[in-house]
């Protein structure tokens, strides 16, 4: 079956990126280097295409309250212009996505889920509307998507646009609507993967070509460059943020994953309230951890052994090259004696049996007081 291509695929291929197939799409994995867009990142600025990040469109009366009724967040909180994170659970508390949520007015909202989880969102959705005035659509490629990321950002997509991005304006978790680049119609959002300061994009379809060149151009002489899903992960896992499929799946819950914070039990009743409320009294039989590695040199694998004098606590569920700090990073599940900040542990390679020490972090290690990001 051919694979499909996002509007920025022909750039991608003039570019000479590296392409791999990501849930039948192809997707630029690097340009020059995962270390490069790593560390432009981080110092300047990386521009992304996330091969599939379509929305969900949830519009009617009863929008609010079928989230309130799906989200493990409050939706009710948010004022027009303001996003959360936020899981979406199954009635055992398991994870069916974890997912960002925009209200555009009291009757108007969009969930930007995991690429691979958009068909399942959009059919849970559905199905957990049924006899409410809510309708869910699919935007797919109705609306294209670019991000722009890092401490130079703002300065770059400032140059397309007359909206006031000042953290004052436009703090973090927060947008506004916009023309960008001449594109009416754009929504401009303070939220990301990355960690740092960053403004995600959000325009029709049409104008996706246009709006790419006119961000290249606009982030030339503010060191930009595009970046692709090798440095989109390995930013992220300095952040220690979870990436679906691998740290959270239907098994795992937002107790177990770290993500206790975006669970409201004060708003009332939401699918799987109660399994959420029994971790919370009992406490959890697992916690996920991040492992820091004193260098670059030794990157686990999903599924590799996490031990403590010999004995297994926990498996690797994702690992990367933390190329800003300076060390190789995991992260697993470990149970709650070993999961404590500090601890040292033996990571065994299942495929080649080399073993490596690594230090168990509970913050993010890279800016764990968020401060870049609400620059």
């Amino acid at each position: 079956m051919a694979r499909r291509h996002t509007p920025y695929y022909h750039k991608f291929t003039a570019l000479g990126a590296e392409i791999v197939d990501r849930i039948g799409f192809d997707a630029a994995y690097k340009f020059t280097s995962v270390e490069e867009e790593h560390l432009a990142t981080r110092r300047s600025a990386g521009l992304y295409d996330v091969y599939y990040q379509v929305i969900v469109d949830i519009k009617g009366r009863d929008a609010e309250k079928l989230l309130q009724k799906t989200l493990v967040n409050d939706a009710a909180r948010l004022a027009g212009g303001q996003a959360l994170y936020s899981s979406v659970c199954n009635a055992a508390g398991g994870i069916i996505d974890d997912l960002t949520c925009f209200r555009l007015s009291p009757a108007h909202y969009w969930l930007c889920p995991t690429p691979s989880r958009v068909d399942t969102i959009t059919s849970w959705m559905t199905e957990q509307a049924e006899g409410l005035n809510a309708c869910i659509t699919n935007l797919g490629a109705g609306r294209a998507y670019l991000s722009v990321q890092g401490p130079r950002s703002r300065e770059i997509v400032a140059q397309l646009t007359d909206a006031d991005l000042s953290t004052a304006a436009l703090p973090y978790f927060s947008f506004t609507r916009s023309t960008v680049a001449e594109v009416s119609d754009t929504v401009i959002a303070r939220t990301g993967y990355s960690g740092e300061l960053g403004y995600e994009l959000f325009y029709p379809g049409e104008y996706a070509e246009h709006m790419w060149d006119a961000v290249m151009a606009a982030g030339k002489d503010y060191g930009l460059i595009p970046c692709g899903l090798g440095a989109l992960r390995s930013v992220r896992i300095e952040k220690r943020y979870p990436l679906y499929g691998l740290d959270l799946d239907e098994t795992t819950s937002p107790i177990e994953a770290g993500l206790g914070w975006t669970v409201r039990f004060d708003k009332g009743d939401f699918t799987g309230r109660e399994a959420l409320l029994r971790q919370r009294d009992a406490g959890v039989t697992r916690t996920l951890v991040a492992i820091e590695f004193p260098d670059l040199e030794f990157v686990p694998a999903p599924g590799d052994e996490i031990g403590i004098d010999g004995e297994p606590v926990g498996k690797v569920t994702s690992a990367d090259r933390g190329y800003f700090l300076g060390r190789s990073l995991a992260m697993g599940y470990l149970n709650p004696d070993a999961a404590a900040a500090g601890t040292s542990v033996t990571v065994t390679s299942g495929a080649s049996g080399e073993s490596k020490i690594g230090t168990v972090s509970i913050k993010a290690p890279y800016d764990p007081e968020r401060t870049r990001a609400r620059a």
